[in-house]
């Protein structure tokens, strides 16, 4: 278990500590797309923190005593254990709220759940190993793309309010011009999905999907995103047992 420390502003009311899946070396961060979400939304809240990445292949007495059972990520609050992701945060948006943190919530429900069907058809496309069926899983799976790319340039209420003639949107991420949560749960599934199909379908996201090649293209450039993004050759190492090569 090795603890790296974020500084970012100091909150001295609290004590938190962020526990996430290690590399396979055990000591850098993992691919786990629930740890990196959770770590894009306390390095966006700007809290003082500390992160923790747990090999759990030799995970500590003192860690197994804190949370038996659990699988990283899981938060710790103080001297309160939170485990479930979505729990977390939840309860990191209510207890880092205004004026002293920002809010992260989406101002539209709709950006909630865009994207919300792409990992689910990204896996069953490149966990398939039937060449019969991959122009069928490819397609199903491209649909879910568009189908985000279509919200991406769709313009939002807040758009048309300032130019009612606006076709296409201009925003830079899911619910406007700010990273939100929406975009911290659908962003690190996005990471694996361009490196994973590209290893292992030679497939890159069309670039004819302008929305989508314009929000990937804003998140790679900030820092939140980029940095908490495991190494590709961590991903890899986590599909090479599931992910299939066609032959």
């Amino acid at each position: 278990m090795t603890t790296k420390q974020r500084e970012i502003t100091t909150d001295e009311a609290s004590k938190i500590e962020l526990f996430v899946k290690a590399s396979v070396d055990g000591g850098s961060v993992g691919n786990c797309p629930f740890s990196q979400r959770l770590f894009m939304i306390l390095w966006l809240k700007g809290v003082h923190f500390t992160l923790t990445t747990v090999d759990m292949k030799r995970a500590p007495h003192v860690l197994k005593a804190l949370a038996p059972g659990s699988q990283p990520p899981f938060l710790l609050y103080n001297d309160d254990v939170k485990r479930d992701t979505n729990k977390i945060e939840e309860f990191l948006e209510e207890k880092l709220a205004p004026p002293q943190f920002p809010k992260l919530c989406c101002r539209y429900k709709e950006s909630n759940g865009a994207g919300e069907d792409i990992f689910r058809d990204f896996s069953r496309y490149v966990k398939n190993p039937n060449p019969a069926i991959n122009e069928q899983r490819e397609k199903k799976f491209l649909s879910t793309l568009v189908k985000l790319n279509m919200y991406l340039e769709t313009p939002l209420p807040h758009e048309l309010d300032q130019n009612p003639n606006a076709t296409v949107s201009s925003r830079l991420y899911l619910d406007g011009d700010t990273l939100t949560l929406a975009d911290c749960n659908l962003l690190p599934k996005l990471n694996i999905v361009k490196v994973v199909c590209k290893k292992y379908r030679d497939f890159s996201i069309p670039t004819e999907l302008k929305g989508l090649t314009r929000y990937l293209d804003n998140a790679y450039e900030q820092e939140v995103f980029r940095r908490t993004c495991p190494m590709e050759s961590e991903i890899f190492a986590a599909y090479e047992s599931v992910a299939q090569y066609l032959k």
